[in-house]
């Protein structure tokens, strides 16, 4: 935290700071940086806490800079009297997926007890956290986990071709319980069916998920690494401390 808190005092002590940002208009401001980098789509331009800066949201992404854009600061903004990290609140907001839109046929369904609660899992077969979390996925009761087959071909050359197998054999459940919890791919290769691999590799790019294992919540929050089975409830409870 301290280290972020250096960047921002000299961030304000090296930028022309202008007197305040009320009167200024950061519709104005936003197009005036869309201008300047071209490249970078600029979604929203707010004023900060702190005069003279101003809240950049890109994407998912988020910067501070001054009116002119000549100086960018990438970190977190506190409220040292609060104490609140004012970026890590706005980028969860920013990071929340609508799990609604998630296209759940692409999905392999696996219920728990009475699956009121509802997890949705970014997985590779090859990546070993992922093995271990189905191992603490099992501990969880009335859940239902809606896994998206999603080879890394970069870390996991054979990932993708695992996933085909998976997806297109007559149990899809039973074959991906065995695949993660015994290493045993089904053997008949049925791999030229229809499979929704290279959809949910793009669909992860889409949600910012760059990694395995990823976990989405009901509530849209998005959870990457892994998880012990307690870490899980409590996510599921919506406790996050």
């Amino acid at each position: 935290m301290f280290r972020k808190l250096l960047l921002i005092a000299a961030m304000m002590a090296t930028t022309p700071l202008v007197a305040g940002n009320h009167g200024i208009d950061t519709e104005n401001v936003r197009k005036h940086l869309q201008s300047l980098y071209p490249a970078t789509t600029f979604t929203a331009v707010r004023p900060s806490p702190v005069d003279g800066l101003y809240e950049v949201v890109m994407g998912r992404n988020i910067a501070y800079t001054n009116e002119l854009g000549t100086h960018f600061l990438f970190g977190h903004l506190f409220d040292m009297q609060q104490q609140k990290d004012i970026t890590a609140e706005l980028l969860e907001t920013l990071n929340r997926i609508d799990t609604a839109n998630l296209p759940l046929d692409d999905a392999i369904k696996t219920v728990h007890g009475n699956g009121q609660r509802h997890l949705y899992l970014f997985s590779d077969p090859d990546c070993p956290y992922c093995r271990q979390l189905e191992q603490e996925l099992k501990q969880l009761d009335n859940v239902t986990i809606h896994t998206f087959l999603y080879p890394i071909a970069e870390l996991h050359p054979q990932a993708a071709d695992k996933t085909r197998r998976i997806w297109c054999s007559d149990d899809r459940n039973a074959a991906w319980r065995a695949l993660m919890d015994q290493g045993i791919l089904p053997e008949a290769d049925n791999s030229n069916c229809k499979n929704p691999i290279e959809r949910n590799v793009r669909l992860a790019a889409t949600l910012g998920i760059e990694g395995t294992p990823a976990l989405i919540l009901e509530d849209g929050q998005l959870v990457q690494g892994y998880k012990t089975a307690p870490e899980l409830e409590n996510l599921l409870k919506g406790d996050k401390n």
